[in-house]
């Protein structure tokens, strides 16, 4: 299916049999160890394949994957690829799979998925040793197949996919709480995520604003959407035979996700290394409890 420019790396969710596939999903591999979320793998790999994140990572609209995924990449050397600025990038550098976008977004028409396939592709074959997130892509089933094909022929497969589990009565009762800064995409929550001042951007101090489909109407339909495209994309990558870890996660907020997240990350790609500014928080952190603790011995 193809992709409008306006909805990227927009996502979009179930119907009640997909909503059971997902859970049958989360449930299937954790008979076999008693973890807090499932973690499904869908074919032993190589111990070179699982060296190197090349991760995605499916939920519904409101479930946390930007929260997230910005977590991984403060914390760890991990590059984040979002697919809507992959895409004006081209079309900003005249490039010849820009130009072909270009002329197509022009006349109000939709990107086809080989286009979108090169975008997405023309920055991943130089990318063969680093660790990457992408964001947006794909979404659909045929965008999965055609991805999966090309990283396979490069033997660059996927090696870890995700998927958020988060309850529909659970991300509906958030977004009236939600506040974004549009430049960004940073998102804000005023029940657990507030920013530092109401109403301003953190890192900017600029005005924080509501997105206009932030309502429980609109927000159904788009969760409607989502299952119809992504559920089956979810049961492909559970159920074909491929070197990638099928992850899901299970939780009510980032903050109860996140450390889920990060174990997995840590304990299948042993080298990925930290940040130095991750490092030094950590090393101030530490020299300031060894402090406390020994200023409380000496009392």
């Amino acid at each position: 299916m193809p992709i409008p420019l306006s909805a990227l790396p927009c996502t979009t969710l179930v119907n009640s049999t997909s909503q059971r596939a997902l859970r049958s999903i989360a449930h299937t591999a954790s008979a076999a160890k008693a973890l807090p979320f499932s973690l499904h793998r869908t074919s032993p790999g190589s111990d070179h394949e699982a060296k190197v994140l090349r991760m995605v990572m499916f939920g519904k609209p409101g479930s946390g994957k930007g929260t997230l995924s910005s977590r991984l990449v403060k914390k760890y050397d991990i590059l984040s690829l979002s697919t809507g600025d992959l895409l004006r990038q081209h079309i900003a550098e005249r490039t010849a799979v820009g130009r072909q976008a270009e002329g197509i977004v022009a006349q109000g028409g939709l990107v086809p998925d080989e286009i979108m396939l090169q975008v997405v592709t023309s920055k991943l074959d130089a990318l063969r040793n680093r660790h990457w997130i992408l964001d947006g892509f794909p979404r659909t089933l045929n965008q999965g197949k055609l991805l999966d094909t090309h990283l396979q022929a490069q033997d660059t497969p996927l090696s870890l996919v995700v998927n958020l589990d988060v309850a529909d009565e659970v991300i509906l009762s958030r977004i009236s709480d939600r506040w974004v800064h549009l430049p960004s995409g940073r998102v804000y929550n005023m029940s657990y995520n507030r920013p530092k001042v109401d109403g301003m951007d953190d890192e900017t101090g600029e005005p924080l604003t509501r997105r206009p489909d932030d309502n429980p109407e609109i927000f159904a339909r788009r969760l409607q959407q989502f299952r119809e495209s992504t559920s089956p994309l979810i049961s492909y990558y559970a159920s074909k035979s491929r070197s990638a870890r099928m992850v899901t996660l299970q939780g009510e907020t980032s903050d109860e996700i996140w450390p889920k997240l990060e174990a997995v990350v840590r304990s299948s790609f042993s080298n990925l290394r930290e940040r130095a500014t991750a490092r030094r928080q950590h090393s101030l952190s530490d020299t300031f409890m060894t402090g406390k603790e020994g200023w409380s011995a000496k009392v």
